[in-house]
């Protein structure tokens, strides 16, 4: 009766990764290829605008005309580690929010006027797209670190509607941010995750950071949750904007 069970044991072994109770030695080692779905709902506590940023535009707050949220996000990552300590990645986010709500005073905006007291519809858009390099410099028994680089297109528009009368502001262009990342290891299924873009200096600033708790139900899979966090603007002679955003993520996460 054993003989059956020996033939069929290389079928077995090889299915071993499949496995709900497989997991890699450490779970923060990726595969070649891995690909992150994350999703939520998303707040904006400040968004201050000013165009142009001179004395014929009015300073106003898309909080007050767009709420607060919650609105629901989304992102995609594909990470490619080329090697042990060297990997790219590609992060697709986009964003967009459109509301209506009653001005509280005129605004002066991108050569519009809009008056107080009618209804304005207004739409702010911040679609981000990243190509980031890292490399990882430590890697122990519980930590592993990553630096690197970031080359992110902005391509952003906020627009108010009101009646007869459109104006708009768009923003397309290219922004240099720093990578760094870390992963702890918890146990053989957990780990603790930071990762972040950021880049402070001159007219403005640009910060995307999340803390996410993961978990590795099987060895391929992976289920985390989070909070992340996105501020920054810019103060120049054209655009007068600073927002923060804050994010409630959950994600589903597949390596090849």
């Amino acid at each position: 009766m054993l003989r059956p069970i020996f033939r069929r044991l290389p079928g077995l072994v090889a299915l071993l990764p499949l496995a709900p109770g497989a997991v890699s030695a450490f779970p923060g080692e990726a595969r070649q290829l891995v690909l992150e779905l994350e999703g939520g709902p998303i707040w904006q506590t400040v968004n201050d605008v000013q165009i142009p940023n001179d004395a014929t535009g009015s300073r106003f707050s898309l909080v007050d005309v767009i709420g607060k949220g919650p609105w629901s996000a989304g992102r995609v990552y594909a990470t490619w580690n080329l090697s042990e300590r060297n990997g790219l990645r590609v992060l697709l986010a986009p964003l967009s929010v459109t509301e209506s709500a009653t001005l509280s005073a005129p605004v002066n905006f991108a050569g519009g006027s809009f008056g107080a007291g009618s209804p304005v519809e207004a739409n702010y858009q911040f679609h981000s797209w990243r190509l980031s390099y890292r490399y990882r410099f430590h890697a122990g028994d519980n930590w592993q670190w990553w630096i690197g680089f970031t080359a992110k297109v902005r391509d952003a528009r906020i627009r108010l509607v009101q009646d007869t009368v459109t104006a708009e502001k768009t923003d397309v262009g290219f922004v240099p941010l720093l990578h760094l990342a870390a992963t702890y290891r918890l146990s053989c299924r957990w780990t603790a995750e930071l990762d972040a873009d950021a880049l402070a200096g001159g007219p403005g600033r640009a910060e995307d950071a999340a803390l996410k708790l993961r978990y590795r139900p099987a060895d391929r899979w992976s289920l985390a949750a989070g909070y992340r966090t996105v501020e920054g603007g810019a103060d120049v002679d054209e655009v007068y904007n600073f927002a923060w955003l804050h994010y409630a993520v959950a994600s589903v996460g597949l390596e090849f």
